[in-house]
Order: C-alpha cells, then structure tokens, then sequence
C-alpha cells in the first residue's frame, strides 16, 4: 500500500488539498483523531503482540458525514493489516452440494408474477414466494455459482429487471420507484445458496432513497450544487475515486461496512463493467459474500442512479460483521482502510 495514502493520514492529505477542495471537503465532513489506551498484565503481554503488534496505544479515526450523518471508526491498528485474501475452506464443496434445488429448475419450481416471466440470456424471474413488498421479483441466474463478476452476465441481469420493472409498471401503473438487490450468500441475508438478485418497484420509494433525494434537494438549495458530484469531488481529491466506463467510482470515505464501494451515473447498463471491475477486485481479496444494491429514478425519469457494494465478510464465520453499533449508534466499526480499496481497484484496471 502506498504509504503517502492511508486513512491514519487524513490530516494530512486533507491539509495537502487546494483551498477550494479543502474547502469542499470541510462543507461535507467532519473527522477526529484520538488515542485509545490500554494496560496489558504481563501474562497477556506476548500473546497480545504477537497478534496485534503494540497495541497499548490505539490511534482511533472517526470520519463522519455532515451531510448525510453517515459515521464510521477506523482503529489504525485494524486498518492497517494486510487484506486476508483466504477462502473458507469448504465454501466450494457447499456451493457444489447444494445444486438440484428449486432454482436450478425455475420455470417448473418456482412461482411467476401474474403478469408472466422476464427471461434473459443468463437469468429468469421468478416472483417471491414470501415477498417483501407487494411487487417482488427473484432474478435467478442460470449459473449455480452464487459469486458472479462476468460483465456479460451481470448487464444481462440489470437488463431483465429493467424489462421485469416496466412489466411490473403496466400491471400497477402507481408503482414508478424501482430498486435492484443483489444479496450473496447467507452472510449478505440470501437464503438460497444459487446465484439470484432482486428486483422491488412500489408506489412509495424506500425510504434510504427517500432520504437521500431529500438530502440532495437540501443540499442544492444551500449550496446550489449537486451533492453526488461534489462528494465524488472529494473522494477524488484525495485519491479514492477515478472513473471508468462512464461510471463514477468511489472507495467510500464513511463505508458502512468492510471494502465498500459507491458508483454514479446516468445510465443503469454502464454499470455492467464496473460492478464486474469491483466484484473481479472483490474475488482476489477473497471476498465471497456482498450485498449490492442500485438506487434508481423513478421510471419515466431521468437522473444519477447510485450504486453501493460491501464485503459481508467470510461466510463460514460464525462472528456477525454487524453489531449494536450500526444497528442502533448509527456508525460503523470497520478495519478495511479505504485508501487501501482505491489501491486494489486501480490494480484491477
């Protein structure tokens, strides 16, 4: 990792910006550096060293959002270990046991939408047998492997949602505010091993999109600027954001969890080589389990689509990525530095 860039050196780099990019940086966030201290008994000394190195003093970053409250704590001392590019042992066997289920044979075995089935090169709809909203549909994917970075395969799941949206839309023309899930695996909440994602479309948009429409009509009635773009300008000054195929790529300054990653842009196929990009970065780190998700215009509409994607970590690992503090303080305890992500992103170019 480039040493000149680590989360650890925020100060710096922040201090390092022009005037107007400092400036910009100040508008949005707010960070402090404190120091967290400890004092081993001599009988934990050697153990404690041998795998946290010296730890009686821990450097503790808080990064928070003023715009949106998005908070995150990085530990220097987590955050600057070498990303654990393992896979759990036994994960292929799993993925290779569990094929002969419902989703292997989709159009006999699983339920359609009254409206019938969107079928794509690589994927099916099925309609949700236990739905989350009233119009919900599974996209299930004619590979078994659930872990998919094909850029082929991936456009052709966004295009059958996209049809299966507008399908959807001419059954109950209120509902315009689509949303595209991708759950991988049981870490990330996917309760079929076999690869699938998911399209809702409702009368209402969710409410984090509903939120974040309302931070952006705030935002430019007091700043008379788009927030989207001047948060991509930050993560860009810094060095954690660069495009690629017309898609705005950031390694997130606030992850909500581990290597999470934000893209924008004005059309929802472009982001087919760029979920492949992050997802190609994600399989070399190990990464196995995500969720992914697309905030979308209201059908009929044009504007920024956001994409958002976050390692759910190991998937054999009894240990739970998500705990009281981003269920309930609202900030997250993450040790993946995202200068580090930025890092592994451009080798993946």
């Amino acid at each position: 990792m480039n040493s000149q860039r680590k989360i650890s050196r925020l100060p710096e780099l922040v201090n390092e910006l022009s005037e107007t990019e400092k400036n910009l940086f100040n508008r949005i966030y707010r960070f402090y550096f404190k120091t967290g201290r400890l004092k081993l008994p001599s009988a934990m000394r050697t153990w404690a060293i041998e795998r946290f190195g010296y730890c009686e003093e821990q450097r503790i970053i808080r990064v928070t959002n003023k715009i949106t409250l998005e908070s995150t704590l990085f530990n220097e001392l987590r955050a600057r270990r070498p990303i654990d590019a393992r896979v759990s042992e036994g994960l292929s066997h799993m993925i290779e046991e569990s094929k002969g289920g419902a989703f292997c044979n989709p159009v006999e075995q699983t339920p359609s939408d009254v409206f019938g089935r969107i079928e794509g090169k690589h994927c099916v709809t099925a309609s949700n047998i236990a739905k989350y909203d009233y119009l919900h549909a599974v996209i299930v994917f004619k590979d078994h492997d659930p872990f998919i970075y094909d850029s082929e395969r991936i456009h052709d799941y966004l295009h059958v949602a996209n049809e299966w949206f507008k399908k959807a839309n001419e059954y109950d023309r209120n509902a315009v505010y689509p949303f595209f899930m991708w759950n991988c695996l049981w870490r990330a909440g996917a309760s079929i091993i076999h690869g699938h994602a998911q399209a809702l479309i409702s009368k209402e948009p969710y409410a984090r999109q509903e939120f974040y429409d309302g931070v952006r009509k705030s935002y430019a009635s007091r700043y008379g600027s788009e927030y989207l773009e001047d948060i991509y300008a930050v993560h860009e000054s810094l060095g954690l954001a660069f495009a690629y195929d017309g898609v705005k790529i950031m390694a997130y300054l606030t992850p909500v969890k581990e290597k999470e990653v934000v893209m924008l842009s004005d059309d929802l196929f472009s982001f087919s080589r760029a979920i492949s990009l992050v997802l190609k970065c994600y399989h070399r780190l190990g990464v196995r389990s995500f969720n992914l998700v697309i905030f979308m215009p209201p059908l009929g509409s044009e504007d920024i689509f956001v994409a958002r994607i976050v390692d759910r970590g190991d998937p054999l690992s009894r240990t739970c990525d998500i705990g009281g503090m981003e269920l309930y303080a609202g900030t997250s305890v993450v040790a993946s530095d995202p200068f580090r992500i930025a890092e592994e992103l451009r080798n993946e170019l």
